[in-house]
């Protein structure tokens, strides 16, 4: 067993560990990353971008079949599933070695093996060639985060799929059962019901996309109804009966349990830190419900032990992770840390129609006692959304009455991933009602409609 020492050690190369550690060796910092099983971590590799990939390619199919709609000709529209995956793995193995080039370039050492802290400043790691102990004088867990699994619900890779089946398919599924409307299930329902499967999702919730403000997830539901969906909402999967080529899905609402049957069953109902083994309760950092607990810096609570990310709790967002990983780094070195402020990270969803938002819903700028203005704008009244063909959607701006403090913003429709930004940097520098409607927006954008949905918080709105 051999020791070696860094100024940090990280533990998970996934959007909060690589960034963390590429920043920290950009600060001068020695600095070593262990990682289990790949570079960019779920995100790159099995999330985040991989997803993508398959949802560009469900969004390309959808316009091809509206090829008419646009004056132009296409035949014989179809696809080949197999390679759909094969160009989306592709893009993942690309951002993987992406990683590897600037570990390189920036001298961090990369270590593939698995880590346990071995008390005050050590981490073990094991890798294929035995055990080494790494000597850290910070110490950054950034382990992320897995599908959570229900009793009688566990994924089996062949009926039952979780994310990583999902993004792998060795079938097209032909009745297809989304348990869970978050982001992951949602994305996974609108890739594979644009390409055929006949789609039911089912939400315990009473609406789809619970997290969001109702007017979008209103909005979101009929167009996922409009596009052939089913949505039952308030309703629970009590247990899946699986057998040759199927699977019987009890279904219990306010009116009684029902069955349905179907050949497969994505599974999505939420996250667990990846906690075990890391030696983290003999240390003394605490975790609450597969969560490591942190202040508004990171910190653990141990001296010199920090937690980025997913396994850090909510909200599970990569963006997030990797602007943790920024800032602990930069606390390490001894530079002026800004902690973030959760409220003003986006979320975004790339189903069809695309969904985002940062800040307050307007449900909950009321319950938090404020006395809000709200703005709404439909895409139908944005000459780009129009010429686009994407005239289905809403922008919704929620402000404080009394400062006119941008409380929140929320959309839905073609392209808000991209638009939210604005809102996002709105919030960040502080900007009030009034800054937003003296802003000049470029014509013809889609972006118009964000000044517009202001202006009609205020009354002043032109186009509609």
């Amino acid at each position: 067993m051999s020791d070696k020492s860094f100024d940090l050690v990280v533990i998970g190369a996934g959007p909060g560990g690589y960034v963390a550690a590429i920043r920290a060796a950009q600060l001068g910092l020695s600095v070593a990353c262990i990682e289990r099983e790949n570079l960019g971590g779920i995100c790159l590799n099995w999330g985040c971008i991989p997803t993508k990939a398959l949802l560009r390619s469900a969004e390309v199919f959808h316009q091809m079949e509206r090829a008419k709609d646009y004056g132009l000709s296409a035949e014989k529209i179809g696809f080949d599933l197999d390679a759909i995956v094969k160009r989306s793995r592709g893009v993942a193995k690309q951002m993987n070695a992406g990683i590897k080039g600037l570990f390189k370039k920036n001298k961090v050492t990369s270590i593939m093996g698995e880590a346990k802290l071995a008390g005050s400043g050590k981490v073990i790691v094991k890798t294929d060639a035995g055990e080494e102990t790494l000597v850290g004088k910070n110490i950054i867990v950034a382990t992320g985060a897995r599908a959570r699994e229900l009793p009688g619900l566990e994924a089996d890779g062949d009926l039952v799929w979780a994310y990583r089946q999902a993004l792998v398919p060795t079938r097209m599924p032909k009745k297809l059962l989304v348990i869970g409307s978050g982001a992951i299930g949602i994305e996974f329902a609108s890739f594979y019901n644009t390409l055929g499967a006949d789609t039911t999702v089912v939400e315990v919730m009473d609406r789809v996309l619970p997290v969001e403000d109702k007017d979008i997830s209103t909005f979101a539901k009929k167009q996922f109804v409009k596009q052939g969906m089913k949505i039952l909402e308030k309703t629970t999967v009590k247990k899946l009966d699986r057998s040759a080529g199927k699977v019987v899905a009890h279904l219990e609402d306010a009116k009684g349990t029902t069955t349905q049957e179907f050949d497969t069953v994505i599974s999505a109902v939420g996250i667990v830190g990846n906690v075990e083994g890391l030696g983290l309760e003999e240390l003394g950092v605490k975790v609450d419900r597969t969560h490591i607990v942190t202040d508004e810096y990171c910190r653990t609570g141990v001296e010199g032990v920090f937690a980025i990310g997913d396994v850090a709790g909510a909200p599970w967002l990569a963006h997030k992770a990797s602007h943790e990983g920024v800032m602990v780094a930069e606390l390490v070195a001894g530079l002026k840390a800004h902690p973030i402020k959760p409220n003003s990270i986006a979320g975004c969803t790339y189903c069809h129609p695309q969904v985002a938002s940062v800040g307050l819903t307007e449900a909950k700028a009321k319950e938090a006692g404020y006395k809000v203005k709200v703005g709404k704008f439909p895409f139908i009244g944005n000459g780009k959304a129009v010429a686009m063909g994407e005239a289905e959607g809403l922008v919704k701006t929620v402000f404080d009455e009394a400062t006119g403090e941008l409380l929140g913003a929320h959309m839905v429709g073609a392209e808000v991933t991209e638009m939210i930004q604005g809102y996002v940097i709105g919030r960040q520098l502080e900007t009030t009602e009034e800054d937003l409607m003296q802003t000049v927006f470029p014509h013809p954008t889609m972006s118009e409609m964000m000044h517009e949905s202001v202006l009609d918080a205020y009354g002043r709105a032109i186009h509609i």
